[in-house]
């Protein structure tokens, strides 16, 4: 920073700031009368598309070009962005008479992008028109046009693309969400498209993917006396011991917070029975189920572990707060 620039005027700053956010508000809620049959005729084109989307746009247009094909790719609409200037030069051998091709341009006057309209037209491709002016050539040229007219820039200048680009960002998210819904696109499919993330987790991660089992299940059978199963808690680190009978059918729960409550009753851990001393009928899940219903589970009833039962109720894995935590799902 220049130590002799003046130091920013905060009334003036923060009124700046307000107005622009003012205006861009404003420009996103006129598009809502413009929600018509023009915005469904562009709608059922794309919906009918056997090809693919492509979205196009020179500059800041671009930029909100590539935006709403990765919003249309994540939400059950396939589409790529493609830079006009490369299309000029061999890009356009990509697109076939299967396609739609939706072109955004303000002023719907772009060198580039009419420069590859009327191949687009002669390929027989569906070409769709995102413009502020109705009558330009882009808007004149394409099967539908959207009308993402502006009153103003929020920029003092009217020079920068602001408001308009918000706006069309603002309509490429209502035909996106418009198709995820008429193609009845839902939080699995989402997920299917995002398994790096908190949601694609939350969604795809079964109990069964994160499950102990075998050798790092803890478990003693009814009969056992309380000092093996305080052993069996200690050796697995899972803070709780399943007691099972012989077919290995769950009977009841041993968890820290019982050895914390047996301490007080100063029982002799040698002779007393862990049966005697269980919580019996724990909260117990499938191995089919999601692993965020296990959190579910675990929060309301305000509990730590749960064990894992088949459809005989017999035990096949446990699983606690850490693992889901080591698993992302929380």
């Amino acid at each position: 920073m220049n130590m002799n620039q003046q130091p920013v005027a905060a009334p003036r700053a923060l009124l700046l700031a307000r107005e622009v956010l003012n205006i861009e508000a404003a420009a996103v809620q006129a598009l809502v009368a413009r929600i018509d049959d023009h915005f469904l005729v562009a709608l059922n084109i794309i919906l009918r598309c056997e090809g693919r989307v492509i979205v196009s746009g020179m500059g800041k247009s671009g930029h909100i070009a590539r935006k709403i094909a990765a919003t249309m790719s994540s939400t059950g609409t396939p589409a790529y962005f493609v830079h006009p200037g490369e299309a000029c030069h061999g890009d356009l051998g990509m697109i076939t008479s299967k396609d739609v091709f939706i072109a955004l341009s303000y002023s719907g006057e772009s060198r580039e992008l009419m420069t590859i309209v009327p191949v687009i037209k002669r390929q027989g491709a569906k070409l769709i028109s995102m413009t502020g002016n109705p009558l330009s050539s882009l808007a004149l040229a394409a099967d539908v046009h959207l009308n993402a007219a502006v009153d103003k820039e929020a920029c003092p200048m009217g020079l920068a693309p602001t408001a308009s680009t918000t706006a069309a960002l603002a309509f490429g998210d209502a035909l996106a969400v418009a198709l995820l819904d008429a193609k009845g696109f839902g939080p699995e499919d989402f997920a299917r498209s995002h398994p790096g993330g908190s949601l694609g987790r939350r969604l795809l991660t079964h109990v069964r993917d994160i499950m102990r089992c075998d050798e790092r299940l803890p478990m003693v059978r009814e009969n056992a006396m309380l000092s093996t199963a305080v052993l069996e808690i200690s050796r697995k680190g899972l803070g709780m011991a399943a007691i099972v009978d012989a077919e290995q059918r769950v009977l009841g729960i041993y968890t820290d917070g019982d050895l914390r409550r047996t301490l007080e009753k100063n029982l002799d851990f040698n002779t007393t029975p862990v049966y005697s001393v269980m919580s019996a009928n724990p909260r117990c899940i499938g191995p089919d189920a999601l692993a965020a219903e296990a959190v579910q589970i675990m929060e309301q009833y305000n509990i730590s572990q749960m064990l894992v039962v088949d459809g005989q109720h017999k035990l096949i894995g446990a699983l606690n707060m850490h693992d889901l935590l080591h698993a992302k799902v929380i």
